[in-house]
């Protein structure tokens, strides 16, 4: 039992790593994290308990199960509020997507009036469709040009991104990141539990080249992911249509790469000369 904790240990070691750097570099501190990491210990414990059929956990159920003194469980202020929008539901993530779409069929697409007569192409029948009527095309189109995925000029807009990745928006690019890596770290959660059957969760590792050559590999990677995810979202926009609200299913496919000048223990680079 205690080489398993290690192991386990050793695991939420390199997955916290990352995530503690960001906090050190944001701004929080111990206590915040300290806090935080209590609350979730408590929200997934409940969850744990009432998956084995315990409507309500008790206050020892709890204590035991996160190793927390019944004092502390009483005295966490649950809440229910993040202070992250949902990015799954954002009208200017849904308008984009559909726009690449668009023009991945038809490349001229790239540039769109803002408004047209009759049945030509524009930004708001692009945006009516895409959200559905319930968002006005002017507020997305606002909303793509702060994250600098969009430019405005002589009546037109023109995509000037193949990727919803917002530019010089901390908020948006930390609600991207708590979304995708969640999902990654589920399906490897799922995996490593193994209570049915594995997703797909993969990578390939290479040590020993250069930077250079990390940089043509990344090219190549989102070369084939463009292909890919325009597949991905066609099959997902005609499964959503199929299931026409009545399905409860969610899906997130994504793929990263992530290169650096290796570094040994001690946090220096390693030195190959």
């Amino acid at each position: 039992m205690q080489e398993q904790i290690a192991w386990v240990q050793s695991a939420c070691a390199r997955i916290l790593r990352p995530v503690v750097r960001l906090a050190l570099l944001k701004g929080l501190r111990y206590a915040q994290f300290d806090e935080l990491l209590r609350q979730l210990m408590l929200e997934e414990a409940e969850r744990l308990w009432k998956e084995q059929g315990v409507a309500k956990p008790n206050l020892s159920q709890l204590s035991v199960t996160t190793g927390l003194n019944r004092k502390a469980v009483t005295s966490l202020v649950r809440t229910e509020t993040d202070a992250l929008q949902a990015t799954e539901s954002s009208s200017a993530s849904k308008t984009f997507t559909l726009w690449l779409q668009m023009m991945v069929r038809e490349p001229a697409m790239r540039r769109l009036p803002i408004v047209a007569e009759g049945d030509q192409p524009s930004f708001e029948k692009l945006a009516r469709e895409a959200g559905r009527g319930n968002w006005h095309h002017r507020s997305i189109l606002d909303e793509l040009l702060r994250l600098r995925l969009v430019k405005e000029s002589q009546g037109h807009a023109e995509l000037l991104a193949d990727g919803f990745v917002p530019q010089g928006d901390l908020q948006t690019l930390l609600a991207f990141m708590g979304d995708n890596a969640r999902d990654h770290l589920l399906a490897a959660t799922s995996n490593v539990e193994g209570e049915r059957a594995p997703m797909l969760e993969r990578a390939v590792y290479a040590k020993g080249l250069s930077l250079e050559a990390c940089e043509a590999i990344q090219a190549m990677v989102r070369q084939r992911w463009a292909s890919l995810h325009h597949d991905l979202t066609d099959q997902m926009t005609r499964a959503v249509q199929a299931a026409d609200g009545t399905a409860g299913g969610r899906i997130r496919v994504g793929i990263y790469t992530y290169f650096e000048e290796a570094r040994n223990n001690t946090g220096e680079r390693e030195n190959h000369s």
